[in-house]
């Protein structure tokens, strides 16, 4: 078996984002060069998510919406008695998951026809990274 490890850096303009990164796993699963195995991308972050979805700014907006309604910006979480102020982005990372584990198959990632992968940040404007673990053979 091999593996194949790659890191994807983000630092968002703004404090929410939801960012397409389907090409950029893609091009590291082909530089794998593993032709049969699973491929993990995961944020090294508490406060951001990678997700599968379909890429329609109409469910980004709908994902938004329920983000905010099940875990919605307050200033009273008892998190932010440690001096931060995002205890929100806490729970909507665990609303939403840390990782995805996708499977390679021929040498491709291989998703069904309307899933694209995405990066979801709840707490941005600093650098954040997401690891890419491709393994198999």
């Amino acid at each position: 078996m091999k593996s194949h490890t790659a890191y994807l850096t983000f630092q968002t303009k703004n404090r929410r984002e939801i960012i397409r990164i389907t090409e950029d796993i893609k091009r590291i699963v082909e530089e794998s060069g593993i032709k049969e195995g699973l491929c993990l991308v995961s944020s090294m972050h508490l406060t951001a998510s990678v997700i599968v979805q379909d890429d329609e700014e109409g469910l980004h907006q709908d994902i938004w919406e329920w983000l905010e309604t099940l875990a919605p910006y307050r200033e009273d979480y008892k998190h932010h008695r440690t001096g931060e102020d995002n205890g929100d982005a806490h729970l909507k990372n665990l609303l939403t998951h840390l990782q995805v584990v996708l499977p390679v198959t021929g040498g491709n990632l291989d998703l069904g026809p309307w899933q694209e992968i995405f990066y979801l940040e709840f707490d941005g404007q600093r650098k954040k990274r997401v690891i890419v673990k491709v393994i198999g053979v």
